[in-house]
């Protein structure tokens, strides 16, 4: 009865943590879209300055994330604030590239440029690295890359157009595809420093990475005269409106962090994936529905090819800790 009880336990716990990524993540995309896309104020003025959400994301994560070791860890022997400064540079530029596309392409297409993370892994893979993959995991990046290809391919309706700030796809899918190669080493430079500190919790990296973005955004915001922090502030102040959707992304933004680390913790790195990657298809259908921008059908097909894709990437991935699961057993 009592494993019934844990079960059952773990199964609400898992449903909370949907729940919280979803919602989190789904109405952060919908006000990041509201933000690169909405007219303001009587005088119908855009926010240019997308980058600033990214400087207001590291205040209020850095700030969120110290609360966080105060309240519920001791500090521990994690590692050194300062051991993240290179880690924080290509997180500070990767994500302002990724929300600066937003400016040339749409929110489904940003999603799904940004759900291609794959395709330069396993190039980096094979190309510097000499990795084999096997069959299955080709044809998961092939899905994936068509996908992406047929959608950016496809005409874009002239009102989805119209609401952009420089319609321009080449260069919002090259700032994408650069923000997926800034967070590759990201990552890599995160784990690598796990590595080197085991005892390094997720707080410690959110803490870690954040200051060194506050650091940076602020420099780049803030650095001299007349720089576009200025205008960025001095526009929150005539537009009310505007600010108050910046808190709400960022909170948003720190909450779905804080379901992604409890989810990693408890289930794993590839129950996460998994939660993660089903929200980037219902973000789509969010977006289409809200700004009343109906996909064509040509388009909804490339976002089932690129989410069969990343579905059957999962399910090999898992099928693989299957595997690995029974081979321990057996020892």
């Amino acid at each position: 009865m009592e494993s019934h009880g844990a079960g059952l336990r773990r199964v609400l716990l898992l449903s909370v943590c949907v729940a919280g990524i979803w919602s989190a993540y789904i109405y952060q995309g919908v006000l990041q879209e509201t933000v690169s896309t909405k007219r303001f104020g009587p005088d119908k003025k855009r926010f240019e300055h997308l980058a600033f959400l990214n400087l207001a994301q590291n205040v209020f994560c850095f700030i969120w994330s110290f609360m966080m070791i105060k309240i519920w860890s001791n500090g521990g022997d994690g590692a050194p604030w300062w051991s993240y400064w290179s880690a924080g540079i290509t997180n500070t530029i990767g994500p302002a590239m990724g929300i600066e596309a937003l400016k040339y392409i749409s929110y489904p297409a940003q999603v799904l440029a940004k759900s291609s993370k794959m395709i330069p892994v396993m190039l980096m893979g094979t190309l510097v690295y000499g990795i084999r993959y096997t069959l299955p995991e080709y044809l998961c990046t092939l899905l994936v890359a068509g996908g992406v290809s047929v959608f950016a391919l496809t005409k874009t309706s002239s009102k989805t157009i119209s609401k952009l700030a420089h319609p321009n796809a080449p260069l919002g899918y090259g700032l994408c595809f650069l923000n997926l190669a800034f967070d590759g080493f990201t990552n890599a430079t995160q784990d690598s420093i796990k590595a080197r500190y085991p005892k390094t919790s997720a707080w410690n990296i959110m803490l870690g990475m954040n200051i060194w973005g506050t650091i940076y955004n602020m420099i780049f915001m803030f650095g001299w005269p007349n720089a576009i922090g200025f205008e960025a502030i001095q526009f929150c102040k005539q537009h009310p409106e505007a600010a108050w959707d910046i808190f709400l992304y960022c909170l948003c933004g720190a909450v779905g962090q804080n379901f992604i680390f409890l989810t990693i913790s408890r289930f794993g790195s590839l129950t996460n994936t998994t939660i993660t990657t089903t929200r980037k298809f219902v973000s789509i259908m969010v977006s289409s529905l809200l700004s009343g921008n109906p996909l064509s059908y040509k388009q909804w097909g490339s976002v089932v090819m690129v989410f069969s894709g990343l579905s059957y990437q999962i399910y090999l991935k898992w099928r693989k800790l299957q595997r690995m699961q029974r081979k321990k057993k057996a020892m």
